[in-house]
């Protein structure tokens, strides 16, 4: 059974920074390609920044790009967001999600999920 935890958001002010984790056991971590997609109330979930299986290849929503920044430690089997500059429209519920064979952007092709860490960015 694989199980993705996040953990790291909270309440911070327009400008400010924040950095999410996602814990995955369960399997070898290096055999997902990991991503971190949002919802915000009333609003379907969206594609934030996702990352290949070593690490070397990232992809990033218009909406994020230049502020957030997606890693992985493979070691650790944990990957990152790092957010900076936040503004309120970033306000909504993270998730991570983990894909044996996909690093794109469509969240229907993402095997595993956490629950999610919710992200209150105030103005």
């Amino acid at each position: 059974q694989v199980q993705l935890v996040e953990s790291g958001g909270g309440l911070v002010q327009a400008g400010g920074s924040l950095r999410l984790s996602c814990a995955v056991s369960g399997r070898t971590f290096s055999s997902y390609a990991m991503a971190w997609f949002r919802q915000a109330p009333g609003k379907e979930r969206e594609f934030v920044a996702s990352v290949n299986w070593g690490g070397g290849s990232t992809f990033y929503a218009d909406s994020v790009k230049g502020r957030f920044t997606i890693s992985r430690d493979n070691a650790k089997n944990t990957v990152y967001l790092q957010m900076n500059s936040l503004k309120p429209e970033d306000t909504a519920v993270y998730y991570c999600a983990a894909s044996t064979h996909y690093y794109g952007s469509t969240n229907r092709a993402y095997d595993y999920w956490g629950q999610g860490t919710q992200v209150t960015v105030s103005s």
